[in-house]
């Protein structure tokens, strides 16, 4: 049997296997999009939906087939309304222009990041304010940035400082930090119902918890009470952290493994030529 290949390479069938890989890579995108959020779990939602209905189809099921119909018709509206913060960051990402990757800022930018928070965090520490912050990771937090008030300004101790004063009008909730900027303060998080929290741990550890079970953020608790500090991620809770803890802590999730990797052989190396004067 002959294949006639003049029949295959046309302009039609070339314009439907351009159709079908644009529609591929929407579909990337938008699972790229929603990957690590809580969004991801509606969308497989949609997904088990239209499979629903597809069978329900193609088997005869016409009362469930047109049920299915009505959900999707309606829905349409109610995911406009459910995914409306990635929606929007999606929007805010096509705008913006897409650069190279500086490794060695990013670095300096992490080392900042944990520079800052820890001089904000000894201070109060050592004062016993009590805050609350939550850095956001791969899980989007815009839902809880809305609780609060808007700042979007650049992160320094100062200002970490002077929103948990006690008394200002900043000073309740929690703040959000996103990209080495402030993005919310007085934000409400989810508070935990877990029974295994120390009920001598107030609000602010419960909402640290809270938030834990539900994103990857990694959430920093100073106890007005105690002074103590205390982390919260992944579900995971580590209490009274000393500042190389709570420094250590925040490098080994923060900066990446090759960058911590080449920092100890540094200081191996380093240690190793004193070594040898001595």
């Amino acid at each position: 049997m002959l294949i006639n290949w003049s029949s295959l390479f046309t302009w039609g069938n070339f314009t439907k296997l351009l159709d079908l890989l644009i529609i591929w890579f929407l579909v990337y995108k938008l699972l790229m999009l929603l990957k690590g959020t809580r969004s991801m779990m509606l969308f497989r939602g949609i997904v088990v939906i239209l499979i629903i209905r597809f069978i329900s189809w193609y088997v005869g099921l016409s009362t469930l087939s047109w049920i299915m119909d009505q959900i999707i018709n309606w829905g349409v509206i109610a995911l406009v309304i459910i995914f409306q913060p990635e929606i929007r960051q999606g929007l805010e990402k096509l705008g913006q222009s897409y650069s190279s990757t500086n490794k060695d800022l990013d670095h300096d930018r992490e080392e900042y990041l944990i520079d800052e928070l820890n001089k904000a965090v000894q201070y109060m520490s050592k004062r016993k304010i009590g805050a609350l912050i939550s850095l956001e990771r791969e899980t989007s937090l815009s839902e809880y940035v809305e609780t609060g008030i808007r700042l979007d300004a650049d992160l320094t101790s100062e200002l970490l400082i002077n929103i948990f004063i006690p008394n200002t009008p900043l000073h309740d909730g929690a703040v959000i930090i996103r990209d080495n900027k402030v993005v919310a303060a007085t934000a409400y998080l989810p508070l935990s119902n877990s029974k295994l929290i120390p009920k001598e741990l107030g609000t602010r550890h419960r909402a640290a918890v809270g938030i834990s079970e539900v994103t990857d953020a990694i959430t920093i608790v100073v106890s007005e009470e105690t002074g103590k500090v205390m982390i919260t991620y992944k579900n995971e809770m580590i209490r009274d952290l000393s500042e190389e803890a709570f420094k250590n802590y925040l490098r080994k999730h923060l900066i990446s493994k090759n960058d911590l990797n080449q920092k100890n052989s540094l200081i191996t190396f380093f240690r190793g030529v004193k070594n040898e004067k001595k």
